[in-house]
């Protein structure tokens, strides 16, 4: 019965959200990005799950990236980095969550010959603003790479409903995009667009895969 209630609640947190983001209040920020992420956690709760093992390793996903929410919206600079390794944990539960329903097909290796070098331009734009931050950068790119391609062999598998293969696909194209968005206001240039652009996106992606344990189902 909670279910209708999330989205719009979802959508006035993320105003709330972004808002603060843009002014740079942590308190604010800290108090609505906390329950705003919590709401895909409950999301993912809530919904049917036809295929157990994919339910539960998405779920440790989303609480990783609860995790990793909460330490980027704190104050101190040096939460960023364990932010980063929340991420990227939550990267590798997805890719074992994706590949717990599908196997590796042709979409795989198109979805990789499209990926790696989209994300090795990415690095090489980063990289002169990485200073010691170079190797965890590199060893989460690797790894948001690989989701991605995981998301590509489900977007290939015809086993799969196309509600379901569609928002996962859709669901990791966004999280991607949203952390372009993150790396380039973090280490880049600090500015208004990449948050306005980057926490939306981010969000959307969070919904879509909690909403898709109930989609993923085999036909």
């Amino acid at each position: 019965m909670w279910s209708p209630l999330i989205l719009p609640a979802a959508l006035v947190l993320l105003t709330g959200v972004v808002c603060f983001e843009i002014r740079e209040h942590r308190v604010g920020l800290v108090a609505t990005k906390t329950p705003l992420s919590l709401l895909f956690i409950v999301a993912v709760i809530l919904q049917p799950h036809p295929v157990p093992s994919y339910y539960h390793l998405l779920l440790s996903g989303l609480a990783f990236c609860l995790f990793g929410d909460v330490f980027l919206a704190l104050p101190q600079k040096q939460m960023f980095l364990p932010g980063l390794i929340s991420f990227l944990i939550a990267h590798v539960c997805y890719i074992l969550a994706f590949y717990s329903v599908t196997h590796i097909n042709v979409f795989t290796y198109v979805g990789a010959i499209i990926t790696f070098p989209v994300s090795a331009g990415i690095y090489l734009y980063l990289r002169p603003h990485l200073n010691s931050m170079n190797r965890p950068v590199i060893a989460y790119v690797i790894v948001i790479s690989f989701m991605l391609c995981g998301a590509w062999s489900i977007l290939g598998d015809s086993g799969i409903l196309l509600k379901g293969r569609s928002s996962v696909f859709i669901a990791a194209l966004c999280f991607y995009l949203s952390d372009v968005f993150v790396a380039r206001d973090r280490f880049v240039k600090r500015e208004h667009f990449n948050r306005i652009a980057g926490l939306p996106t981010y969000y959307a992606a969070q919904f879509l895969l909690a909403f898709s344990v109930a989609w993923i189902d085999p036909r």
